[in-house]
């Protein structure tokens, strides 16, 4: 493996964007990498960590609405009497 390879030998690749989890390359790019030139390959290597942090952050889990008591209750949850 040279240096300037990105591969962490991670490997998995998210179903939405196609982006390798560890490295941020698609398949067509790690299959083309040392045919890719000089300029090309340093543009590639900038905008990686750009789409691992992406990647990693849409795959958190998002809170779900209401669970933490920040339900308030309308008009028609009022108890009746």
């Amino acid at each position: 493996m040279k240096k300037d390879n990105p591969c962490i030998s991670v490997c998995e690749f998210d179903g939405r964007t196609g982006w390798c989890l560890g490295c941020g390359r698609t398949i067509p790019e790690i299959r083309e990498w040392r045919k890719l030139t000089p300029y090309r390959r340093t543009a590639l290597l900038r905008e990686l960590p750009r789409r691992v942090k992406q990647v990693r952050t849409d795959g958190q889990p998002n809170p779900k609405p209401g669970k933490r008591g920040n339900f308030l209750p309308g008009p028609s949850s009022s108890p009746t009497a």
